[in-house]
């Protein structure tokens, strides 16, 4: 399987039915495709769109109808879009129940790294600080290492913070790892993956207690 693929498929078993769900951009993206749309699953977009439905086909996108990252997408019955102040607001809030980010670096304590490199140009901060800050749970999806091969879970980021709080879980390729008070816990490793791999790739220090389990990818559709 496709390691973004995989990651998504993952990602899709942590969604419950009837919840407000943000995706961002990249990986997450990807998610939809892996639930069922009876789920009644409403996803929202900083853009201002809630109710987002799966990518168009080809020849049938609205240049009126895109997620925060331009991409397009569709609508499900009952969506609504609204202004960006209200899209904020409902993150703000604490109404959303759960995004799924994409990112650069995670660290010991689980905080987030996913917003900018250094001297490298990017046109905003997007909705990220906001998103890990007010939403009820965060899913980082992501592969496991960077293209050079430099672990992204790392001590601690070099890379400047998006928020000072910890993420929920962190799904890669290779793993799933859930930050506690105590450091990351290793909670299952990906089909055909040993710990031992997982440990080779990561930077930051590993808590495994027993016998790790492997992924279960049938939970999703």
């Amino acid at each position: 399987m496709d390691p973004k693929e995989l990651i998504a498929r993952r990602c899709a078993a942590e969604v419950k039915p009837h919840t407000l769900v943000n995706l961002g951009i990249g990986i997450p993206t990807l998610v939809s495709d892996h639930l069922d749309e009876g789920m009644g699953v409403f996803f929202q977009a900083e853009n201002g769109v809630v109710g987002m439905g799966r990518r168009p086909p080809e020849g049938m996108s609205d240049r009126h109808l895109t997620d925060a990252g331009g991409s397009f997408v569709s609508a499900v019955p009952g969506a609504s879009t609204i202004d960006s102040a209200f899209s904020f607001g409902l993150i703000r809030g604490g109404h959303l129940d759960l995004t799924v980010l994409g990112g650069l670096q995670v660290d010991q304590r689980g905080y987030l790294a996913n917003w900018m490199i250094p001297g490298v140009y990017v046109p905003g901060m997007g909705g990220a600080m906001d998103l890990v800050t007010g939403a009820k749970r965060v899913i980082v999806a992501m592969i496991h290492s960077a293209k050079d091969g430099t672990p992204k879970i790392v001590p601690e980021c070099s890379l400047p913070l998006t928020a000072e709080r910890r993420v929920d879980l962190i799904v890669t390729e290779k793993a799933v790892i859930r930050p506690e008070d105590d450091g990351l816990h290793l909670i299952e490793t990906a089909p055909g993956v040993t710990v031992a791999e997982v440990r080779a790739a990561t930077a930051a220090n590993l808590i495994v207690t027993g016998e790790v389990p492997e992924m279960d990818l049938s939970r999703s559709c």
